[in-house]
């Protein structure tokens, strides 16, 4: 018999050899309490082996001093999963069966006993587990060696060895564990885990939460004009505000300090069941199965290794119960689900604090940025909205449109392709003209300058945010968690160990302080260990960029070859630059849509390759690679219409040409800027429909439905029973796993780059942006609340490397707009006109400035117009450049009014870069990173927990010397007699009454 483990009141329970397991202490039953019908029991002493299939032996366990102890029994935690469930379990699907320890964490995996495959039983060798976890065989059954192992059975054996152990070492941490008995040939079971108090007060010290303390005070009140404001602003919001429990937007506030066992008294801990939410109770067991390790599955440290070898399939905390259920039970996932996670309720506020407390920081923090984010959106929406009616209102006051759309000027415009087509009168493209007035007008301009503002304002805001979410959150000073290595990493160091290890012999006989060094490297992998991956990541991510920038030169070759086939055609001439704009940019939109789900999945093999240690130095080169790799995919097309599309064409007599015959395409009469806002429009709009209404929403649902048709396919051996009164780990257990935020970052970033980087050419991208994050919030929170498993809850100061992507693309956008104004629009060249040669000051003959003259007999030979229908014989044509005309001493070369616009687009440039950036520092350096009154009450919260710590030990000093008094109060008595008793009695009381009082008073 192996060697007993000690239980409370001197009890033992004797185990069978070669089993390490030992229950958990306050699985003992005392009083006489007997097992529920079906449960596994075992007396403590009594006989090892005899009655452990459904059977209670009753005796009394003798204490090991010699001394008597009741009547009692370990109830196993191990259950039939065909034992009929309590009407009092039935009611908290969160607890044990027992009904009274919580479970604060679920671990899943799948079993198949020995000889039993797929859609097979196995009769004749039924398995059980008894009490103390070791598998025991049916006695009807045939000896050991009757059963021969597969490959397949050595593989669940290897896994079930290394299960047990990890759950012993589980176990030896302080945790407890109940699982269902493995009845059946193969299934899922749920080892759920509960942290006892000793465990959470434990783990809690070690990882520093910040806990409550009894010291509450009154946030200070703000100033008297802001205090009068803030109260209508609150009365005019109230409607909008969602009915939950409000944290921080009281005037009351606890001190917190980290917890500390030794400081108990600083707490107040009126239950310990409940002083830590389920959200840290999770946490704190999710790190104790970060770091047990498991001997047999090679050391491997945690948790996510053993999910990575198959050992385990999920770990997960359990929801707060359904979301849906019946009945005016309220919990958080209830209240998060009617509050938040409804389209009903699209016009409330978040409740973050809510958010919070039931996700985490980290899961709070995004939900914050996203509303902050979609409430800036409001006031550039509605800027944008003013300068594209400012566009409406003013385009019959614009010269340049009129002149164009006037047919007496009859500008008779060069072919624009070979042979099939035909002169044309610029007053064709009369509705072009005016739609490009819509977004290229000075109005535009201001907003341009509107938006980089708005950037650096939003981001200023939402660093304060971050600081008064994180004093309200507790952040403040909270210290960067040891992060555990990745699985990935463990297994790459052990090969290099490996291969390392044939050369020990060798470098023992030399002990030079190199060959040391290169010793203690043999537990991480170098730069020389990572530069294949680094050279397949550099190589790789080249190829791919590559590949986008094919894929659009690809579509450029198809709108010049559709455009000159659909020339040909007489009935669809007319038509083409629609035709051929349209097409491509559906092109376009269904490429980027099919690439982005590429890019990802390569972006995170690549990340694989090179091997990152820790899973946030993994999430940070993956979003790196994930944004380069979109960003270029969303945004190559837009750029090249923006500043290629119509640079390289060449000139009439001298056209660039692609292939043979097929010239580079040339921008609309109007400018490329109309292009640009339809290719801008479609990509974006489309993209946010297409992602949100197929891949958010459908795909799950698919996933969903894929899951249920695979389990009602497989063989059922469940209880019916169980079946219809599912616990709430069989329904998590059904949801998808939580993948990180990255998705939702990425998504809202590239609509960051729409909004911000090309909104010269498209002011109404903020209104689609803020339509889009209307119903975004609510998808993300209906996906968080009822789609996914709990995820675990992580406490994150910052938003991390998103920050730094963000303040990226805002600079980046101040030099894309300026760029745009001065090279896409006609903003520009109409300044330089009417500044330099308008004769009124005007911009009457300003399209008759920008067009230059050809003379058509100059045409190469096979390129002129067959049959063509132009009324009067064509001498010169015109096109839109500025060139020299052909009676010029140096015809066809640059003018200078070409020169004079160059230069003041690349002055225009400059002063609009420096002057934007400029006025992006004023306002960052007007607006300071932590608010004023945040400051002040993390300043004034040190000095009131100094006092308050002083106080509280105080009064514990007061306690501590209080049965001294009390004994030297005696002894005087005996001496003095009975006169002098009164007095020291009432001081006594007195202090009694003191210290009780401060420990339960809040100030």
């Amino acid at each position: 018999m192996g060697t007993p483990y000690p239980l409370p009141y001197g009890q033992y329970i004797p185990l069978l050899p070669g089993s390490p397991r030992r229950l958990s202490p306050r699985a003992v039953v005392r009083g006489g309490q007997g097992p529920k019908h079906g449960q596994q029991c075992l007396q403590a002493p009594g006989p090892p082996a005899q009655g452990l299939q459904g059977s209670v032996p009753q005796g009394s366990g003798q204490a090991s001093g010699g001394g008597s102890a009741p009547n009692s029994s370990v109830i196993n935690n191990y259950l039939e999963a065909s034992e009929p469930v309590s009407s009092e379990a039935r009611v908290s699907r969160m607890h044990f069966y027992d009904s009274q320890r919580k479970v604060d964490y679920v671990l899943a995996y799948h079993y198949r006993k020995r000889g039993a495959h797929p859609g097979h039983s196995s009769p004749g060798h039924n398995l059980a587990i008894v009490s103390n976890g070791e598998t025991g065989k049916d006695p009807q059954a045939g000896a050991p060696g009757d059963i021969e192992l597969g490959p397949l059975d050595a593989l669940e054996e290897e896994r079930k060895e290394q299960r047990e152990e990890f759950e012993h070492n589980l176990m030896e941490a302080g945790l407890e564990l109940e699982k269902d008995l493995e009845s059946k040939s193969q299934g899922s079971v749920f080892v759920r885990i509960h942290a006892p108090w000793q465990v959470l007060a434990r783990e809690a010290e070690f990882l520093k939460i910040k806990v409550p303390t009894k010291k509450m005070y009154e946030i200070k009140s703000q100033g008297s004009i802001a205090k009068t404001f803030s109260k209508i602003l609150h009365k005019l919001s109230a409607p909008l505000k969602p009915r939950v429990p409000e944290h921080s937007n009281s005037r009351m506030k606890n001190l917190s300090y980290p917890f500390s066992r030794e400081k108990m008294y600083l707490y107040n801990i009126q239950d310990k069941d409940t002083f830590f939410d389920n959200a840290t109770r999770s946490r704190i067991v999710h790190e104790i199965l970060k770091r047990t390790t498991c001997s047999r599955a090679n050391n491997t440290m945690g948790i996510n290794s053993l999910i990575a070898n198959n050992i385990y399939e999920a770990a997960y905390p359990l929801h707060d119960g359904e979301y849906d259920s019946p009945g005016d039970d309220m919990n958080d996932r209830k209240l998060l689900y009617q509050e938040w996670a409804r389209y009903g309720v699209f016009y409330k506020f978040q409740p973050i604090d809510l958010i919070r407390k039931y996700f985490g920081e980290k899961i709070g923090l995004y939900f914050a940025w996203l509303g902050l984010y979609t409430s800036f959106l409001i006031p550039s929406s509605v800027i944008g909205i003013i300068v594209f009616l400012y566009g409406c209102a003013t385009i019959e006051e614009d010269i340049p449109s009129k002149e164009m759309c006037d047919q007496q000027n009859a500008f008779t415009m060069c072919p624009l392709c070979d042979t099939s087509c035909d002169y044309w009168n610029l007053s064709s493209a009369c509705g072009t003209a005016r739609a490009s007035h819509l977004f290229d007008n000075p109005a535009t301009v201001f907003f341009s300058i509107f938006m980089a503002l708005w950037a650096t304002m939003f981001l200023e805001n939402w660093k304060r945010l971050q600081m008064r979410l994180g004093y309200f959150w507790d952040l403040t000073g909270i210290e960067e968690e040891e992060e555990h290595s990745r699985p990935e990493y463990e297994t790459k160091v052990r090969e290099k160990m490996l291969k390392e290890s044939n050369k020990s012999v060798v470098r023992k006989l030399g002990t030079s302080g190199t060959e040391a060094e290169d010793e203690d490297d043999e537990d991480k992998l170098t730069w020389k260990d990572r530069f294949p991956g680094y050279l397949m990541n550099f190589a790789s991510i080249l190829f791919m960029i590559a590949l986008t920038f094919s894929i659009v030169f690809g579509v450029i070759v198809y709108r010049i070859t559709t455009a000159a086939a659909l020339s040909l055609n007489k009935a669809t001439r007319s038509n083409v630059r629609v035709t051929v704009t349209a097409t491509a940019v559906i092109i376009n939109l269904v490429v980027i849509l099919i690439l982005d789900e590429i890019y990802g999945a390569v972006a995170k093999w690549l990340t694989k390759i090179e091997v990152p240690k820790t899973e946030q130095t993994f999430e940070e080169r993956l979003i790196l690679k994930a944004f380069l790799l979109k960003f270029v995919n969303a945004y190559s097309p837009i750029f090249y219409v923006a500043f290629f599309k119509g640079r390289f064409v060449g000139r009439p007599g001298s056209y660039v040409y692609v292939f043979d015959g097929y010239r580079m395409e040339e921008c609309a009469p109007g400018g490329c800027l109309m292009e640009l806002c339809i290719q801008l429009s479609i990509i974006m709009l489309g993209k946010q429909l297409i992602q949100n209404n197929i891949f958010e929403i459908g795909v799950p649902k698919l996933k969903k439905l894929f899951r249920k048709l695979k389990d009602e396919t497989e063989p059922e051996e469940a209880d019916s029973a169980h079946s219809k009164h599912p616990e709430q780990w069989d329904l998590d257990y059904s949801l998808e796993p939580y993948t990180g935020l990255t998705p939702e970052y990425m998504e809202m970033i590239i609509q960051f780059g729409f909004v911000t980087l090309f909104v010269a050419s498209f002011p109404l991208a903020p209104v689609f942006a803020l339509l889009n994050n209307v119903i975004e919030v609510r998808l993300d929170a209906k996906k968080f609340v009822t789609e996914l498993r709990r995820p675990d809850a992580v406490r994150t100061k910052d938003i991390g490397i998103w920050f730094d992507i963000l303040s990226g693309i805002g600079k980046f956008s101040v030099i894309i707009n300026a760029f745009v104004i001065a090279v896409t629009s006609d903003f520009i060249p109409r300044l330089v006109y009417q500044y330099s040669y308008s004769h009124n000051g005007t911009l009457h003959g300003f399209v008759n400035h920008t067009l230059s003259f050809f003379n058509v007999s100059q045409l190469k030979e096979g390129t002129q117009p067959e049959n063509s229908q132009f009324e009067q014989e064509v001498q010169f044509c015109r096109f839109k450049d500025y060139r020299e005309p052909p009676w010029a001493p140096n015809p066809y070369e640059f003018s200078k009014q070409y020169w004079a616009v160059l230069s003041a687009r690349l002055a225009f440039v400059i002063i609009f870069q420096n002057l934007v950036m400029f006025l992006s520092v004023l306002v960052d350096w007007m607006i300071p990173d932590i608010p004023t009154d945040i400051s002040e009450q993390i300043k004034r919260e040190k000095s009131l927990f100094v006092d308050f710590f002083l106080k509280e030990e105080h009064e514990k000093l007061k306690l501590a010397e209080e049965p001294a008094r009390r004994s030297q109060s005696s002894g005087h008595r005996s001496k003095r007699g009975p006169a002098a008793s009164p007095a020291p009695s009432g001081r006594s009381q007195l202090g009694s009454s003191a210290s009780s009082g401060s420990q339960h008073t809040s100030v």
